[in-house]
């Protein structure tokens, strides 16, 4: 394994946990512009409709997946700036 690699995944778990943040504030904005709900429904919530758990459900992935391949993507670009070596 190169040593970029292993240099920076203390630097990767750090911004994944950043990026899961994010996400879950940009979620969180997104369902209540969306439906006007303060709370978006859990898998398991019993007052609420299939429909609306799995665009919930659907909604928190892409934004998730969007959110995290962003932040991955500028924290190795910062990287390669800063060290002139790609971390991947």
């Amino acid at each position: 394994m190169k040593a970029s690699k292993v240099a920076y995944k203390p630097v990767g778990l750090v911004l994944g946990a950043a990026a899961g943040m994010i996400a879950g504030v940009v979620f969180k904005q997104s369902w209540k512009m969306i439906t006007g709900d303060d709370d978006a429904p859990d898998a398991i919530d019993e007052d609420r409709t299939w429909a609306q758990v799995l665009l919930a459900a659907g909604l928190q992935g892409a934004i998730f997946a969007v959110v995290k391949a962003a932040v991955d993507r500028a924290g190795a670009a910062t990287t390669r700036r800063l060290t002139g070596t790609w971390p991947g």
